[in-house]
């Protein structure tokens, strides 16, 4: 069954109320994992806020809302100490660009098919929410990638279909994935290969949430989950004995933060704090606090339709 959304009123923040001085020290005194940032790097950030501040103030003093799909663990979930909150990277990196342009986050949870629309209806004013930046996308909104993209292939223990890949090895098998994804293309091209070879093709079974897709194999109804590594090394972890990642496989794309098209200003004050934040260290210590593949990361740029 699908997971109902969230009522709006469920909106937080995130328990990291200042990115900036908290991704190096707390994570390292929670986790034992994070080496602080130096500090030249700290005390600069601030400084180069204040003076981006001073170049967009529009967002000064505002509150904004982020729209999030908040199923995907270590990127955005509902918080298990507190329902009213969100954590994650995602979360904690949307906070460490609001504070540096001067704004504050709410969160209005949608499903993720849902996400570009809620922006572009101007229920939300960004979305920061592990979404893949494709030349498609951006014909809804504009983006601000801000990490490589890995993608896992989940399976049952002991892949007893041998799938190893988005290829021909998925002939015949059903794979569980999320409305909208751009995984689900790239299943249904496989589609007249199979059927060339003289071989069953391969179904989907669309589902709304991560926690869903996981769950229908979990159950035998699916065969397969291709989604971001680090959320199918989670499904792994939490179903050691159930669940295994048959491979890694790369796409050509990156994860995005999305705005609308028609506000190339706030689209330029975001990639400008997003260099702040990368610069003073906090994007990378996000990563290892939440457990994160540091090779995820990368430098920002933008991607548009045009």
């Amino acid at each position: 069954m699908d997971r109902p959304e969230l009522p709006q009123a469920r909106r937080g923040t995130a328990r990291a109320s200042k990115p900036w001085r908290k991704a190096a020290t707390g994570a390292a005194i929670a986790l034992g994992l994070v080496v602080a940032a130096p500090l030249s790097a700290q005390a600069a950030a601030p400084a180069a806020c204040s003076a981006l501040q001073e170049k967009y103030p529009d967002w000064k003093g505002k509150t904004l809302v982020n729209a999030i799909n908040p199923h995907t663990p270590g990127y955005e979930t509902i918080d298990p100490k507190d329902p009213s909150k969100y954590i994650g990277f995602d979360i904690d990196l949307g906070e460490a660009i609001g504070e540096c342009l001067g704004f504050k986050l709410t969160y209005k949870p949608v499903t993720f098919a849902a996400l570009l629309t809620t922006l572009a209806a101007g229920q939300a004013d960004i979305v920061i929410s592990d979404i893949y930046a494709t030349k498609e996308r951006a014909k809804a909104a504009d983006f601000i990638t801000y990490s490589k993209v890995f993608d896992g292939v989940l399976v049952a223990k002991g892949n007893p279909k041998g799938i190893n890949g988005i290829n021909m090895s998925m002939c015949g098998t059903a794979a569980a994935e999320n409305t909208g994804y751009v995984e689900v293309p790239l299943i249904q091209a496989l589609i007249p290969e199979c059927k060339k070879a003289g071989k069953a093709e391969p179904t989907i079974q669309l589902y709304d949430n991560n926690a869903n897709c996981i769950q229908a194999i979990l159950a035998g109804r699916a065969d397969t989950y291709i989604n971001d590594v680090n959320t199918v090394d989670s499904a792994v972890k939490a179903y050691p004995d159930k669940l295994e990642k048959a491979i890694a496989v790369t796409i050509p794309y990156s994860v995005g933060i999305a705005v609308p098209r028609d506000k190339p200003k706030f689209r330029d004050a975001v990639l400008a704090a997003l260099i702040e934040v990368q610069k003073a260290g906090t994007h990378m210590e996000l990563l290892k606090k939440h457990g994160l593949d540091v090779n995820n990361f990368k430098e920002p740029d933008i991607l548009t339709a045009d």
